[in-house]
């Protein structure tokens, strides 16, 4: 199989990819397209290798080589090592109303309830109409984030 896209790594890249091997605290993806940018390159003086080649030294198919090689030549080499966002991944919420949504948190439960349950917050949230339609992993995350809680006791 010809390859189609080469990989040149400039010395700061070359740096930053054997500084994240190195590292070893980063995701598992990223280590991995680090090392076949490092195996792939051609900027360093040995042979040129193929797909086949690297992908037997990464652990990895020669597919999942080709497309870390194609995504480094379109699109570069943060984009190569990390991946693009995805275009669901914008916030649900603005800050506003993750404000709202702590806010409501704070409160009195209702009426029966010792305090707020997820499902409960997530009921209330929707009924306001403040708040677009949130699901519950939406409340739980969103509350995760903050230190806050109201269950806590102020003082030492």
């Amino acid at each position: 199989m010809r390859k189609q896209h080469h990989v040149q790594l400039t010395p700061e890249q070359r740096a930053d990819a054997t500084a994240i091997l190195r590292r070893g605290t980063t995701a598992a993806l990223s280590a991995r397209h680090a090392r076949i940018l490092l195996e792939a390159d051609e900027a360093v003086r040995r042979p040129v290798r193929g797909d086949r080649e690297v992908a037997a030294l990464c652990g990895v198919s020669p597919r999942t080589v080709a497309r870390v090689r194609e995504r480094f030549a379109r699109d570069g080499f943060a984009v190569a090592l990390a991946g693009r966002p995805h275009p669901g991944s914008r916030p649900k919420l603005s800050a506003a109303q993750e404000a709202r949504l702590i806010a409501l948190a704070c409160t009195a439960p209702p009426a029966g309830r010792v305090r707020w349950s997820v499902r409960l917050l997530a009921a209330r949230a929707v009924e306001l109409t403040e708040l677009p339609s949130v699901s519950r992993e939406l409340v739980r995350t969103t509350l995760k984030k903050t230190g806050s809680n109201p269950g806590a006791t102020s003082g030492g």
